[in-house]
């Protein structure tokens, strides 16, 4: 049976008025799925709403920009904040509620003497080798939104794909009762994956960073259509296409799909990821495959 959603999305700031509505809608037997952003939203985060809106009754988005899981040279204070625009959003995808809190509201005790939550494993290779204590952020973050929240699911998109594997991993370790749901990458019309971070792309390098989703494919197409297992060398060319086109390149590493191991020739599941820079931006992509 169709729910009727009001029509006007309910923004919350404090954590007990937003708890006190979703245990309302959980008494009237509402499932609840949650869509945690730092904002500034685009398309790919509206489909990750609509997947949310699809799977369950009442869909809640979080917007907050976490320090914790910036870096000490990274772009926390010019990070985009667009309120006005991310609730109009929102609210043409019929999102139920908002929830979008201060720091303190969040590390009331402080960032310094927040307890934390680390994933052990995941955490210090591919991103998180170029980002120290990111996921560590990350982690700590989503355990208490999911905590504030207690949702029946939670949508987080697979362009994350390592933010994704360790969040899994987190919630099973913990055994905290939410199904996490994947969504599949938002792309432009020429393949470039949707992130907040695009806008700080200059016009005149736009046109040629879908080459790191080019070099991906190719990845993926040496091993499934030509059957090349040399890993290591497909890497290795792969990383000098994107030099040689003029970006820095971070990594472009082959991994087994659910624990990021270096691939082996056995695996059947791989996840082939990759990062770069360019002028204002650091860009990351994957792709996954299935070997025979």
């Amino acid at each position: 049976m169709a729910v009727d959603r009001g029509g006007i999305m309910q923004i919350y700031h404090r954590v007990a008025p937003l708890r006190q509505a979703l245990a309302q809608a959980r008494a009237r037997g509402h499932t609840v799925a949650f869509v945690p952003t730092m904002g500034n939203l685009h398309e790919g985060h509206m489909q990750l709403v609509r997947l949310a809106r699809a799977r369950c009754d009442r869909v809640i988005v979080s917007i907050f920009v976490n320090p914790l899981q910036f870096g000490l040279n990274e772009d926390w204070e010019k990070y985009p904040r667009t309120m006005e625009a991310d609730i109009a959003r929102l609210e043409a995808e019929q999102c139920d509620f908002l929830f979008h809190p201060s720091e303190t509201e969040i590390y009331p005790n402080g960032m310094a003497d927040q307890t934390r939550v680390v994933v052990p494993t995941m955490t210090d290779i591919l991103c998180g080798a170029s980002r120290p204590g990111h996921f560590e952020g990350v982690t700590t973050v989503v355990s208490k939104l999911f905590n504030i929240v207690q949702p029946d699911q939670a949508v987080f998109g697979v362009k994350d794909y390592q933010q994704l594997a360790v969040i899994r991993r987190m919630v099973e370790d913990l055994c905290i009762p939410v199904e996490i749901v994947g969504a599949p990458i938002a792309r432009d019309a020429d393949g470039l994956a949707l992130s907040s971070r695009n806008s700080y792309i200059t016009p005149a390098e736009r046109p040629r960073v879908t080459l790191l989703y080019k070099v991906l494919c190719w990845c993926r197409d040496e091993m499934t259509q030509n059957g090349r297992r040399d890993f290591a060398a497909v890497e290795e060319e792969a990383v000098r296409q994107l030099q040689e086109a003029g970006f820095r390149t971070d990594y472009v590493s082959i991994r087994n799909a659910r624990t990021l191991e270096t691939a082996a020739h056995d695996d059947d599941e791989i996840a082939v990821l990759g990062a770069m820079y360019t002028e204002g931006a650091r860009l990351i992509d994957n792709v996954t495959l299935t070997l025979g």
